[in-house]
């Protein structure tokens, strides 16, 4: 038996969050998911960040700018705990013995325009 795909007006809404990763040392896309579900688990803990529906959607490299490399990406989250996904980023602050900084870039409601918006501007 086939099962059966949720129709688009009963799935949950979705927000796409811009971020900018300023770090010490590169950091590769593995180390990015586990920071930021680690970050995630710390503040609100196991039951409110299964909720999130957190997922790294894409991750651009910026290479090396002096001593910091520069890393931006968008996550994906439920409509409604985008505030919550931004403190906990923010409440990073290293990784293994090297220091991170994000900066939320900005929310949007597809990739397309998040990536159009936030990742590929032009100055």
């Amino acid at each position: 038996m086939k099962l059966k795909i949720l129709p688009p007006t009963l799935r949950g809404y979705k927000k796409y969050l811009a971020f900018e990763l300023i770090s010490q040392a590169p950091i590769n896309r593995d180390d990015l998911v586990n920071l930021i579900w680690i970050s995630c688990l710390q503040l609100y803990g196991v039951s409110e960040t299964s909720k999130f529906r957190l997922w790294l959607m894409r991750k651009w490299d910026y290479g090396q700018n002096g001593n910091n490399f520069i890393m931006k990406g968008i996550l994906h989250c439920n409509r409604g705990d985008e505030e919550k996904v931004r403190a906990a980023l923010c409440s990073v602050t290293n990784f293994r013995g090297n220091k991170v900084v994000f900066h939320t870039l900005g929310l949007s409601g597809t990739i397309h325009s998040a990536t159009k918006k936030f990742i590929k501007s032009i100055p």
